[in-house]
Parts: C-alpha cells; structure tokens; sequence
C-alpha cells in the first residue's frame, strides 16, 4: 500500500481539515508513492527517532507532533530541523504527522484521555465542529463516577498515564472531594476559562505556568499539570493497533519507546 493510500486511511481516522489553523499536519516530506512495508510511530520526531527510522529503514514515520510547524527557507544540514529532514528524505522515508486534528477528532486523543480517567458523558471543553453528527474539539469534561479527593484524583492520573508525579495548583484553596473535572492532552493554557465555564474543578492538562496555575487557583480551578508528553504518549499505542487493524495487518510496525524529555529527580 501506498503512502497516498496511508494517508487517506489516516484522515478518515482525523482529517487534516478539522486541525487548527495554526497547526500543520499531513504528509511533510518524502513521497507519495512510496510502498509502505515498515512503518515507525513517536510523538515527535527527535533525533533518536529520525536515527531509528533510519537504521530500521522504515517506509513511512509517523507522529504527533509536526516537525515543521512554520514556513522553512532552507533545507541542509546546519540546523536541527533541516538535519532530520535531510536523513528522511536521503533514506527515503515518507513522513506523516498528526496533530490537533487528532487531537479533536472523535475517539482520538481527548476521547482517549477521557476514557483512562472515567470521565462519563464527556463533552468537548472548546467546540471545533462535528463530523457525523458527533462534536468534536479540544479537550473533555465531564462527571467522574463517584468523588474523588484531589490526592485520589492525582493518583489516578499518575497510574492511568504511566506518570511519577503531577504538579496540583489550587490545592490550598480547594474544599472537598471532586466529581466534575476537565482533562485537555498537551498544552492547557488558554483552556482555564472554558474548564471554569463547563463547572469543572479540577483541569489535568500540561504545560501550565506559574502565573496560569496561581490565576486558576484564585478563580476556584484546580489545575493538574500532568506534563505534555505525559498525557500524550498514549497516541504511539493506539496508533499501532490503528494501523494495524483498520490499515495494513501485514505492515511491521515499530514504536518509539516511551522516554519522558523531562526528568523528575
């Protein structure tokens, strides 16, 4: 099969037209119709996984995150972006990202996130759309089946997504058990006031600053920083099964192991 094929394949799944205007997924190197035989899944396309691909010799690389996300002037060896896509395209490799159209699409990554943490009837947290009648967006909220106190709430977290610890703003100012609680894989900030107007009271999300957390905080929100890659991860497993049941059975797949960029000593 093709990576033109592939590549419609995945956008049945998400389809680059629900992504956000300033995201860029789809197909950003190598060629179409290369024959698909090997293909390799990560989160991002590092150094480490370029490598892999590589020594592999894969067919097609497939992420998360995009590699280029703004217009390249320049294409060589002398920066880290232009590094990476001269080994793809010297070896061949076609590669494939994608980003905030998976993250809204339905049953993909906030349907995912959902799901691990049991959150019932969940909604969008921001609207995008609908595909086949069904919203879709970024993020989810939600009712939890019974409450939880926060330290209940954070291991959950932390044993549902494989994580050694979670940063908890507003723990001071909380009161009580939860029940409501907004989960938005990847980066959070901006999400405070759709959590805060969804009757959420605690949001699990990553990247959240100190002033974003402290601000949540003194507007009634807990925010659960659970790290980017730490509730983004998931994608490489589920994308395996993906490819491997609604694509191509006889492809070999291989997954970038899982390896958080950030340490916590």
């Amino acid at each position: 099969m093709r990576v033109t094929k592939w590549m419609e394949c995945l956008e049945k799944l998400a389809p680059v037209s629900i992504a956000c205007q300033w995201d860029n997924p789809g197909l950003l190197a190598g060629r179409g119709e290369k024959e698909v035989k090997k293909v390799l899944i990560a989160l991002d396309a590092t150094d480490e996984v370029v490598d892999m691909a590589v020594e592999n010799q894969v067919d097609l690389l497939l992420t998360h995150h995009p590699l280029i996300f703004k217009a390249v002037k320049k294409v060589t060896d002398q920066d880290f972006i232009g590094r990476r896509l001269v080994k793809l395209i010297q070896a061949d490799i076609s590669y494939y990202a994608m980003h905030t159209n998976f993250d809204a699409a339905p049953g993909c990554m906030a349907d995912l996130a959902a799901g691990r943490l049991g959150i019932l009837e969940a909604e969008p947290l921001e609207v995008m759309g609908e595909m086949d009648g069904i919203s879709y967006g970024i993020g989810k909220v939600g009712n939890l089946s019974k409450e939880l106190t926060l330290k209940e709430l954070a291991d959950k977290v932390k044993e549902r997504f494989g994580l050694s610890a979670v940063m908890v703003y507003g723990v001071l100012q909380s009161d009580g058990p939860v029940r409501r609680i907004a989960v938005c894989p990847g980066s959070g900030k901006g999400m405070t006031e759709a959590a805060l107007k969804a009757g959420a009271r605690v949001l699990i999300t990553g990247d959240m600053g100190h002033h974003d957390g402290i601000d949540g905080a003194a507007q009634g929100l807990v925010i659960m920083d659970a790290g980017h890659y730490g509730l983004e991860h998931m994608f490489v497993d589920f994308m395996e099964a993906y490819c491997a049941e609604q694509i191509d059975s006889s492809v070999e797949i291989w997954k970038a192991p899982v390896e958080f960029p950030a340490v916590v000593w």
